[in-house]
This record gives C-alpha cells, sequence and structure tokens, in this order.
C-alpha cells in the first residue's frame, strides 16, 4: 500500500468514524429549552465538536492500524472480494505467464 493509498484509506475511516460520532451527547435546543426563534428544536446547542474530532482521530487511527495490517500481511487480498469471479485465477508458485 501506498503513501496516498494509506492516507485515502485514513481519510475514509475518519469521516465515517466521525459520522457515527457526531450525533453521540448531543444536547439540542429544545432539549435545554431555550429554542432561538426561526431555528429547529433539534439543532445542537452543545455539540462538542472540538472533542469529537480529537476522539474520532485516536478512533481513526487504531481502525486505520489494524486494517493497514490485515491489508499488508496479505490475510486479504483483493482476489478474496472477488465473488463474481472477474480476476484471472492466480497461477501457482514458480509459473509465469506466457
Amino acid at each position: 500500500m501506498g503513501i496516498t493509498s494509506a492516507l485515502v484509506l485514513f481519510a475514509v475511516i475518519w469521516s465515517m468514524t466521525f459520522l457515527i460520532v457526531l450525533p453521540i451527547r448531543v444536547k439540542t435546543q429544545g432539549d435545554l429549552g431555550d429554542i432561538v426563534p426561526g431555528t429547529h428544536a433539534g439543532a445542537p446547542e452543545v455539540h462538542n465538536l472540538g472533542s469529537k474530532a480529537r476522539w474520532t482521530t485516536v478512533i481513526s487511527l487504531v481502525l486505520w492500524a489494524i486494517i493497514s495490517g490485515i491489508i499488508l500481511s496479505g490475510v486479504i487480498s483483493v482476489r478474496d472480494l472477488d465473488w463474481s469471479g472477474h480476476m484471472a485465477p492466480v497461477a501457482p508458485a514458480g509459473e509465469t505467464d506466457g
């Protein structure tokens, strides 16, 4: 896996994790009873974005390390995910095409 692939993998994991962490422990205007006119009662009042971004980064680093380790070790490859059989079969060790 190249540097670009590793960065893209981390960005995808980070964004998916952030979307999961975002609604946790949000206090809305309706919860606090202080609804600003013209806004929805479900609008967040206390969201703690900085803390959530830090937790997301920590969780994403752990997940990224695990997934990168699996990819680099070869335990799971792209051929393992080829359920429709579009990829050519792997040549036995020592044999080459041609």
